[in-house]
């Protein structure tokens, strides 16, 4: 797993062993950020499930003038810590050892322009995120937050019941990205 482009370009990252996290494969967030790429600039990014701390590093590294990283698992916070030393990109990153609830209903004190969710495929913790960011007020009408899943069925039926509008979906073989705002008035 590398940085792909960006002042970080060609990095690359150490990752978790084990089986308790799931790397985002490389073909996978390159299309994510060739979609989001014109959102990137100045903006404030945040990676709610981080794991090895690949996505928001990759946004650090493409010019997102603030990004939050977030993880539960000490061993993910000491990769991220390793990540971060290694791309030089300490002055764009706030990291945080806690789980999700914590950080979006007590850390978050500005809106966010990009959020990345991609907690556990087996968790019901993409939608419990999405919900506690629209309460929580998070994002405006011009944020844009990105699930990563392999169950689409459940998360689109999900979303349709919250004040959400789906406005792109990308599949990468067992991975679905879907890309949502929400809704206006």
């Amino acid at each position: 797993m590398r940085i792909i482009s960006g002042t970080a370009r060609g990095t690359k990252l150490y990752t978790l062993e084990g089986k308790t996290t799931r790397p985002t494969l490389d073909r996978v967030k390159e299309s994510l950020f060739n979609i989001i790429q014109n959102e990137i600039i100045n903006s404030n990014f945040l990676d709610v499930f981080s794991g090895s701390g690949a996505i928001g590093l990759e946004a650090a590294s493409r010019g997102a003038k603030k990004v939050i990283l977030c993880d539960k698992s000490k061993e993910a916070i000491n990769i991220i810590n390793k990540n971060i030393e290694k791309t030089h990109l300490k002055e764009k990153v706030e990291l945080y050892n806690l789980d999700y609830e914590t950080l979006l209903k007590t850390k978050i004190k500005e809106k966010m322009d990009i959020i990345y969710i991609d907690p556990s495929y087996d968790s019901d913790f993409a939608i419990k995120s999405v919900e506690h960011i629209i309460n929580q007020k998070l994002i405006d009408e011009n944020s844009t937050i990105i699930i990563e899943t392999d169950n689409e069925g459940k998360i689109l039926e999900e979303l349709r019941k919250i004040e959400t509008e789906i406005i792109d979906k990308r599949r990468y073989g067992r991975a679905t990205l879907i890309f949502i705002k929400i809704r206006k008035g």
